[in-house]
């Protein structure tokens, strides 16, 4: 029995179609939320951080930690074992995951025109159209940069030619689509075959390979083909064949592998820098500070030492930042207009006791040092910094978090 893959758009009766698939097959139901459980369950990564590689909206620090590389790898290797078992539906963004060569796979995009999708949403959840639109807008987004993430290139994710069915449910009932995919499930041209069988061991394998990438910090493609593995590198890199001898020697290590070769990606950009992510480092430092041309050559300066630094310009965006991006430093500026760096940290540290907060001062008294410290402030400097200084504060801060991570496991 072969592999079905159902992507949706919010409002059109998925789960729904999908239920009544598996209730008429036989076949095991595997949402997006099974495979992230697996995933965290292998990793030991938070369900949070792993459903949020689905996300179209990526975090700031991403460029230097990959954390949604990573957390797509072991997304994979989750996937991997469980297409291992044949007789699945995998329902979400995760089926996208599974490669073409897999011949016993059938892939199905359930999708409807507005009106319905409004109509669904008013009807069964009795959401007003404002709050729908709202959910709608923002589930397209996502379905749309997940495929654009995946092929590494714009693509329209409801494009007909990506599915081997395309259902417009304003056009269908539940029981008509249902029936439809049971039909096409159960054709001979999408059963097992040794071919496929093998195929899904290479997934599995690259999956495997992907994830002792990504546990070394790195952040390339993975294919497998008859225990050969091809590593395909999409950032332009700088010194490609220090890199190209590292990866094999990673890739090289896991069992199953006898052959590893490394390319420069079809879709390759040379305006991204290769970067490996070095845990050892500080990689989700927010640095805030009104004065922008300072703000941002520190930023630069940190980031030249292989600290991963982003920059917010006021108050108002590093606290909003904290909400969506977990900085685990963050370095503010003691004086800026609006909301200031002691509020800042006075609100950080009530909301997000975890994020060790350093403060910059060119005019802070002796009192504004203590009142800092007392609210929790890991360290405190006057301008002009120096970059060394810094930088060993940083480093502190971050082996502090480090071991505190170390001793909650």
């Amino acid at each position: 029995m072969p592999v079905l893959t159902l992507f949706h758009g919010r409002f059109c009766r998925a789960a729904e179609v999908a239920a009544e698939v598996c209730a008429a097959t036989g076949f095991k139901l595997v949402d997006d939320d099974g495979i992230i459980a697996a995933a965290s369950a292998v990793s030991g990564v938070d369900r949070e951080k792993l459903r949020r590689a689905f996300a179209a909206r990526t975090s700031v620090f991403n460029k230097f930690t990959h954390e949604k590389e990573c957390s797509v790898a072991y997304l994979k290797l989750a996937l991997a074992r469980l297409v291992a078992e044949d007789n699945i539906l995998v329902l979400g963004f995760a089926g996208q995951l599974i490669p073409p060569a897999i011949s016993h796979l059938v892939r199905i995009a359930l999708i409807a025109d507005l009106p319905y999708r409004l109509a669904v949403a008013a009807e069964r959840d009795e959401l007003a159209e404002k709050e729908a639109l709202k959910l709608i807008r923002q589930k397209d987004e996502d379905c749309a940069a997940w495929i654009d993430f995946i092929r590494h290139t714009p693509q329209d994710c409801w494009d007909p030619s990506l599915y081997d069915l395309f259902l417009p449910m304003q056009k269908s009932s539940v029981a008509k689509a249902s029936a439809l995919i049971e039909e096409n499930a159960l054709k001979q041209v999408v059963q097992i075959s040794d071919t496929s069988r093998r195929a899904a061991q290479d997934f599995q394998l690259a999956a495997q390979v992907e994830v002792a990438l990504a546990r070394e910090g790195h952040s390339v493609e993975v294919e497998a083909r008859n225990s050969r593995v091809t590593l395909s590198i999409y950032k332009h890199v700088l010194m490609l064949n220090r890199l190209e001898e590292e990866l094999k020697s990673i890739a090289a290590r896991v069992a199953g592998v006898d052959h590893v070769q490394v390319r420069v990606g079809e879709h390759f950009h040379q305006t991204n820098i290769y970067r490996k992510h070095d845990f050892s480092m500080p990689s989700r430092v927010l640095l805030v500070d009104d004065e922008r041309d300072l703000a941002q050559t520190l930023s630069e300066r940190l980031q030249m030492r292989d600290m991963g630094s982003a920059v917010a310009y006021d108050g108002a965006s590093a606290l909003k930042l904290v909400a969506e991006d977990e900085p685990e430093v963050m370095i503010i500026d003691l004086k800026m207009p609006g909301i200031d760096g002691l509020e800042v940290l006075r609100k950080v540290k009530q909301t997000r006791p975890e994020i060790e907060v350093i403060v910059l001062t060119g005019h802070g008294s002796r009192s504004d040092r203590d009142k800092c410290l007392e609210l929790g402030a890991f360290g405190y400097l006057q301008k002009p910094v120096e970059i060394d200084k810094l930088s060993a504060l940083l480093q502190q801060a971050h082996e502090k978090i480090r071991g505190r991570a170390k001793g909650s496991r």
